[in-house]
């Protein structure tokens, strides 16, 4: 939150941002964000793109010139819950090089699945192509934690437990190499194919310097057709999977954490509250 302050002062974010909406088929959609708040423009992703995918049975959605688009799984479960299956790839500031290097050239650049069930949740997979999100690098730093051994390296590419050298070195990818390959896969499909900042020219989302991060996002939205027996066919497939021993469903953790924070709400720490009091009483940051 008080990173998205310092953006809006510094003008990394562009508060007066002009949303546009251009075709380049039948159903592919490009939106340019044009350097604002992520949010505006995926919902325009979605009310313009669902609809389509409906009709046409599919539909392609790119976002372009945006900034961080937080949890990717609060989009493909929109998706998934208006009967369509969901694809979402995210790139982000460089973070994490290709596997056998030191120098960044990847963001940890975000994968996320939906599909609809029925009469229950969707089923939501949201994961970063980094053995952990760098945000929680970012928290470990601002509390003066260390991290694990093995989330990242420092910028001579050693083991470290700080979070200040991991932040200037590298984040670890999931499945070594593998991680690597679909960072890059990932990274054509929001960066090449939305005309948005590379992962190694974005700015950070992190600090408040004068380059805009300008990332993008792409979206598949893919209907399975209404005389289709998909959610049929998803819930045989789930049940064999949710009745193996010791094996739990993806997705399912956050859902009932959700859940619990409906019922229950949620804690945050004291330096939270007296940052979101401040916002919802006027007060001016720097």
């Amino acid at each position: 939150m008080s990173d998205y302050i310092a953006h809006i002062h510094s003008g990394k974010i562009n508060l007066n941002a002009n949303i546009s909406v251009t075709s380049r088929g039948p159903a592919s959609l490009c939106i340019n964000a044009d350097e604002g708040f992520a949010y505006p423009a995926l919902d325009t992703a979605l009310s313009e793109g669902i609809p389509l995918a409906k009709k046409m049975g599919i539909c392609i959605a790119t976002v372009a010139n945006s900034h961080h688009c937080g949890a990717l799984s609060i989009q493909v479960e929109r998706i998934a819950r208006e009967g369509l299956i969901g694809l979402m790839f995210a790139n982000t500031p460089k973070a994490m090089a290709p596997w056998g290097g030191i120098e960044p050239i990847f963001g940890t650049n975000p994968i996320a699945f939906s599909a609809p069930r029925d009469n229950t949740d969707p089923l939501v997979i949201d994961l970063s192509l980094s053995k952990v999100a760098r945000g929680k690098v970012m928290a470990a730093k601002k509390l003066g934690e260390t991290i694990p051994t093995g989330w990242a390296l420092d910028v001579n590419g050693k083991a470290t437990t700080d979070p200040d050298k991991a932040l200037k070195g590298t984040m670890i990818p999931i499945g070594r190499s593998k991680g690597t390959a679909l960072a890059l896969m990932v990274e054509i499909l929001s960066a090449v194919f939305s005309g948005s900042a590379l992962s190694l020219e974005a700015g950070s989302f992190f600090d408040a310097g004068n380059i805009a991060p300008r990332v993008g996002q792409t979206i598949i939205m893919i209907s399975p057709g209404h005389s289709s027996d998909f959610v049929v066919r998803i819930e045989r497939l789930l049940h064999y999977i949710a009745a193996l021993d010791g094996v739990r469903l993806p997705g399912s953790r956050r859902q009932q954490a959700m859940r619990n924070a409906e019922l229950h709400g949620i804690l945050i720490p004291k330096s939270l509250e007296t940052l979101m009091r401040k916002l919802t009483s006027g007060s001016k940051f720097k």
